[in-house]
């Protein structure tokens, strides 16, 4: 089994080979950090959204292991592969993957339900109301997704990942959708959520100044390996 280290938040030591019509691509990422914010960096198709994948359990690599804090989430020499339903990890993907059918407020208290359509106790209906109070988009709990602007899905993307108070929450690329202005104030909206919520977080960019306003660590990929891991860049 894999040692653990109760200094570290992250370590990822894990190797995967995909092949597709003849094409053959092979993903080797180690790296870990003990900081509040790691940025995952380089150019697409290095394998940066497959090992997000691997941590939340989507993804089973072929070797190697995965673990977050004191817990093995995945171990290939000792057989462990936590279901992701199981890693409490909220995902927040590239397109937000909102259920288009359900409104706002049914997207938000989505994963507070232990079966559908099993209507949510009055517990949760009033955390949902007040993570839409903190995300401030209550006057949008009705609304379906096809009619929210880009911030305001991200917005709701946001709530639903973190309303089962997660251990680690994964970010692709949540701003690539985005103009320039509006990722300026969501940037700073991030800091603040981290700053309230304390959760950890490891976020895929292409963007050089998300690398300038989160990373504490910085993994840089290439050609599907890691090729870079810096420390201790930004202040907790």
């Amino acid at each position: 089994m894999a040692s653990k280290n109760p200094d570290t938040l992250i370590r990822v030591d894990i190797e995967k080979t995909l092949s597709s019509r003849g094409r053959r691509f092979v993903l080797k990422a180690v790296f870990s950090s003990q900081e509040g914010f790691v940025v995952i960096f380089g150019p697409s198709g290095a394998g940066k959204t497959l090992t997000l994948q691997s941590i939340a359990g989507l993804l089973t690599p072929d070797s190697g292991s995965i673990l977050l804090r004191d817990s093995v989430l995945f171990d290939s020499k000792s057989g462990i592969n936590i279901h992701p339903q199981h890693r409490n990890i909220g995902y927040v993907f590239q397109d937000y993957a909102l259920f288009p059918h359900l409104t706002v407020f049914e997207n938000v208290g989505f994963g507070l339900r232990k079966r559908w359509p099993q209507p949510l106790s009055r517990p949760h209906r009033l955390k949902v109301e007040e993570f839409l109070e903190i995300f401030e988009i209550p006057h949008l709990a009705k609304s379906l997704p096809f009619d929210l602007s880009g911030g305001q899905r991200q917005r709701v993307a946001l709530a639903r990942a973190l309303i089962r108070s997660p251990e680690l929450l994964l970010l692709d690329e949540p701003f690539a959708a985005l103009d320039t202005l509006l990722r300026a104030k969501l940037r700073d909206e991030l800091l603040a959520i981290q700053a309230r919520f304390k959760v950890p977080v490891i976020m895929i960019t292409h963007d050089p100044e998300d690398i300038r306003v989160f990373a504490q660590t910085l993994v840089t990929y290439e050609a599907g390996q890691v090729c870079k891991v810096e420390t201790s860049l930004r202040a907790s």
